[in-house]
């Protein structure tokens, strides 16, 4: 622990699911759902196309470009490219569109992560 700040690996929470997946900070948030077998809405991969927006309501990001694809007051209400964003903290994600690999939109959703 430095400064009082914890050692410990952010999280990331997929609602409306309630999937949850360990989120580090060298991973954007779209590989670190995509190695739990969590696929969220992308495209670009780069923080242009905006197909991965998604509501952040709680946590905290850091984008690898410098201005991703987001206006201010999209920043300002809470949104997040989740392809370009990497975990500062414990992050949450309103993402309904999201299915757990192996799922399609037909299927009930999972209620936990293995």
């Amino acid at each position: 622990m430095i400064d009082g700040m914890s050692s410990a690996t952010p999280r990331l929470r997929i609602d409306p699911h309630g999937w949850t997946t360990e989120a580090p900070g060298q991973l954007t948030l779209l590989e670190a759902a995509a190695f739990a077998g969590i696929e969220l809405p992308s495209s670009c991969r780069n923080g242009t196309c905006r197909a991965c927006i998604c509501l952040m309501p709680a946590g905290a990001v850091r984008y690898e470009i410098p201005w991703p694809g987001l206006s201010v007051d999209e920043r300002r209400e809470g949104y997040c490219l989740p392809c370009v964003a990497h975990a500062m903290a414990d992050v949450t994600l309103l993402a309904p569109g999201a299915l757990r690999v192996g799922e399609t939109s037909l299927d009930p959703p999972s209620k936990g992560m293995a």
